[in-house]
């Protein structure tokens, strides 16, 4: 994401006559920067995160040309897993054989790297990352090829989540990728150790207390 970013801002500064921090660039003309950044409703008229995301995403689609930029931050996300992996891929293939548009597209779901074997200006980037044990050292470098991890738990780590939530979601995680199944053939992503009973009348869960922003507590 900050990487995208980045790049728009470099275009705007390059078009307005400005020093740009690069040893070398090659920038062309450039019409207009599209960007679908960031996840936020709009509670005055109603909207969504994912309704506004996909408003944005129509404007995007209708009006970008073959000299425009396009600045994608994980389209689909605000959805189901399904939907937005769906709704991305159209949306990748739309820029691809309709607009022509130069686009830079940061994306979470991994399938969408498969694009590149069938559309011949697509290409794959990712983040350098350096794996030690179970730390992540980041290395600030864009490099060809696709990934298939997202380091997402160890993001969480430094984030500073709790240490049994991050072991929870090691198990989930691992459960997940083994497709473990249940016997109705469900994933089994609740599997986990066995925790001591609560005594009698107890609860685990305490209630907590709500604002009720349109009236009184039903």
């Amino acid at each position: 994401s900050t990487y995208i970013r980045q790049v728009a801002l470099l275009v705007l500064l390059a078009h307005i006559g400005s020093f740009i921090p690069a040893t070398r660039a090659t920038i062309g003309l450039t019409d207009r920067i599209f960007t679908r950044i960031g996840a936020t409703d709009d509670l005055a008229r109603g909207q969504s995160t994912f309704m506004v995301e996909m408003n944005e995403t129509a404007n995007i689609l209708h009006h970008a040309t073959a000299r425009s930029l396009v600045i994608l931050d994980e389209i689909g996300r605000g959805t189901s897993t399904f939907d937005g992996l769906s709704i991305a891929w159209a949306v990748a293939e739309y820029l691809h054989n309709q607009a022509g548009a130069k686009t830079l597209f940061a994306t979470h779901y991994h399938e969408l790297t498969e694009m590149a074997v069938t559309l011949p200006r697509v290409k794959n980037y990712n983040v350098a990352v350096r794996e030690w044990h179970d730390q992540v050292v980041f290395l600030h470098k864009i490099v060809p090829g696709g990934t298939d991890k997202s380091y997402g738990i160890q993001v969480a780590r430094l984030a500073g989540l709790p240490k049994e939530v991050i072991q929870r979601a090691k198990e989930v995680l691992a459960n997940l990728e083994e497709a473990e199944l249940s016997a109705d053939g469900k994933p089994k992503i609740a599997k986990t150790k066995k925790r001591k009973p609560l005594p009698p009348g107890s609860t685990s869960v305490k209630e907590i207390p709500q604002m009720y922003l349109f009236g009184s507590k039903p």
